[in-house]
């Protein structure tokens, strides 16, 4: 250490201590922020955009076309870097950094990280109020940017230069911490960001990380280890943390050792191919019959990753009441979820011990056995779903379509809506790690964006590979504009836009809890006084984008080989029907909130129903 000191500004000192962040992945020495999404105002044109002006080419700046939409496509980054990099994202001071909410609560609920620069109100308060200043009259220093307390892992407001050398490096610990993973936001004064500082050149340092894998505690592994040496009915769930711990090896190594049945979760939804004979398929609320029928007569369940949110659990109904969860997790407060056995641990570190603890126990062949003929039948299904002209034009087809077409490492993205339940449900994995299923915190419009955020990260690392993303129209006219985003910036997708005229899913909830057609899709909308439809595919044209409109799903894997043949985006529009086209099986109940009281026979009906289903739902224990 030396008493060197550099002068700069606290934006310029931000960025050159970003710029010298590095991890390893793989054997190659990467920056650990990939660049950044910006779109620039007052509050961080004049210094945050002055100082990334010259790190074009090590940190580059995309411009984004939504603040919304940046935080998605930082989000998707994330993802498709296994959390082991990140982007930032910059807004300005007011509405720019507001719009930012919704995508930190995407990265909080998913556990990934994001940096958040956001611009702030003056810290000296000289020119009080400012332009979109929210004044709180009894407290100065409470602002619109405190809403980010709520969907950040860390958060900050810089009011003095010498402040980011305790914050960057927090929130840099905070983004690769396993347990702690998300979203760190930094408020960042106009003013603050200007003033100089005499910074120690040792902050500066290139300094290589390494994400923390926390052993477990050999004696909640021994617990869990006898738990499962007293099961009948063994089975194990694998959620997205598998993947991020980079534990599918040993997932499938104590799988095959074990015999033991897996499903997956929706983040978890790539761990195994869709070939191997131990994946049972997807689990809960948009899973399969195959998964769920082996999940209820499980006795003791083996958590891997998850935080075994209620699509997973069918809001606690889809598993016997007195089966054993054993929790295995990096983050204490998922591993002891409803009277879990903890082992609180990397999951790579404690498949491994597990499995050794195990002592080459095995699972009854004959539950096997039973788990392998529910997963044959499944596929049966699939097989038939997702075949074209099975009955009109439906999600499942499309899906059918680009799986048997695509290339096994091509990235597939899907959010909200209908569509992630129908990837869920009936997608075949050809490798692993390659889907994306945005239902964490079921933001529409990730599809796009995210996809965006995603190719940029997959070009880094298999260029010759595409990123395709299913759509919504509903979620199109959400956010868009992402697509003129890929074109600007070369980064190619493919967009299967399918048309179901307006937001038919939750239709189709409306109208399973005994209500009527209201407001959802654009023929049932009361104040709508006109009826037609968007020209989607003259939309998408006029952002850049290759775009023609299919009538089928044979026109559709025609369009989809010449997507796969062009050099830039493309969207590919194609009408489903919005009451036929649904995958009917594979689900577990969903609690949703019903009225009690209605004048509608078929509301109280609908209520009658839904609450019949609590008979099953565990109640914590």
């Amino acid at each position: 250490m030396t008493d060197a000191t550099i002068r700069l500004t606290t934006a310029q000192a931000i960025i050159r201590y970003l710029e010298n962040q590095f991890i390893e992945i793989d054997g190659d020495e990467l920056r650990i922020c990939g660049g950044g999404f910006g779109i620039f105002g007052h509050g961080n044109v004049t210094c945050l955009g002055e100082a990334l002006y010259n790190v074009q080419d090590t940190l580059p700046l995309y411009r984004g076309q939504n603040e919304t939409g940046m935080g998605f496509a930082a989000a998707g980054y994330a993802k498709a870097w296994l959390r082991q990099r990140f982007m930032f994202c910059t807004a300005s001071a007011g509405p720019g950094t507001t719009n930012l909410l919704t995508a930190a609560g995407l990265a909080h609920a998913n556990r990934l990280p994001v940096l958040l620069l956001c611009g702030d109100t003056f810290q000296t308060r000289l020119p009080d109020p400012v332009l979109q200043q929210m004044e709180h009259f009894g407290d100065p220093t409470f602002g619109v940017n405190d809403a980010f307390k709520a969907v950040s892992r860390y958060w900050d407001r810089i009011t003095h230069p010498a402040q980011i050398i305790q914050s960057l490096p927090n929130a840099l610990a905070t983004m690769l911490d396993p347990a702690d993973c998300g979203p760190a936001f930094l408020g960042l004064p106009q003013d603050v960001q200007g003033w100089a500082y005499d910074y120690p050149e040792g902050f500066f340092a290139k300094r290589v990380h390494k994400i923390r894998r926390q052993r477990p505690d050999r004696d909640e592994v021994a617990a869990a280890a006898a738990a499962i040496k007293g099961a009948q009915r063994p089975v194990i769930i694998a959620g997205g943390g598998v993947q991020y711990s980079g534990a599918v090896a040993e997932l499938t190594a104590l799988a095959e050792a074990l015999n033991a049945p897996v499903i997956e979760t929706i983040a978890g939804r790539a761990n195994l191919l869709a070939t191997h004979p131990l994946n049972i398929g997807p689990v809960g609320v948009t899973g399969s019959d195959s998964a769920n029928t082996v999940a209820a007569k499980a006795d003791v369940v083996v958590a891997v990753g998850t935080r075994l949110q209620d699509f997973t659990t069918g809001s606690w109904t889809a598993f016997a009441k007195d089966a054993q969860f054993i929790g295995v997790n990096a983050g204490r407060h998922d591993a002891m979820k409803h009277m879990s056995l903890p082992v609180v641990g990397d999951a790579k570190m404690t498949l491994a011990e597990l499995q050794e603890a195990l002592d080459g126990v095995r699972a009854p062949d004959d539950w096997t056995a039973f788990a392998k003929e529910q997963r044959a039948a499944w596929d049966d299904y699939v097989a038939e779903n997702v075949k074209p002209g099975n009955r009109p034009n439906s999600y499942a087809q499309a899906i059918g379509v680009v799986n048997d077409l695509c290339d096994p490492r091509d990235r597939i993205v899907a959010a909200a809506g209908g569509l992630p339940a129908e990837v869920t449900a009936n997608w075949r994995t050809l490798a692993v790690g390659t889907v994306d299923v945005e239902f964490g915190f079921s933001c529409m419009g990730y599809e796009i964006a995210g996809a965006w955020g995603a190719r940029i990260a997959q070009s880094q690392r298999e260029p010759e590979r595409d990123t395709i993303t299913f759509c919504g129209d509903g979620s199109y006219l959400m956010l868009n504009s992402d697509i003129y985003s890929s074109v600007l910036t070369d980064k190619k997708m493919i967009v299967l836009l399918l048309d179901n005229g307006g937001f038919a899913v939750i239709n189709k909830l409306q109208n399973n809890t005994g209500n009527e057609s209201f407001n959802n899709l654009i023929e049932d909308t009361p104040t709508a006084t006109r009826q037609f439809t968007v020209d989607f595919e003259a939309h998408a044209a006029a952002m850049g984008a290759n775009a023609e409109t299919v009538a089928n799903p044979a026109e559709l894997a025609e369009a989809f080989k010449r997507a796969k043949a062009a050099d830039k985006t493309s969207v590919i529009v194609m009408q489903v029907d919005a009451y036929e086209g649904w995958t009917t099986e594979g689900h577990a109940w969903w609690e949703v909130g019903t009225p009690e009281v209605s004048d509608s026979a078929r509301v109280r009906a609908g209520h009658e129903e839904t609450e019949a289903g609590r008979a099953d739902q565990r109640r914590g224990v």
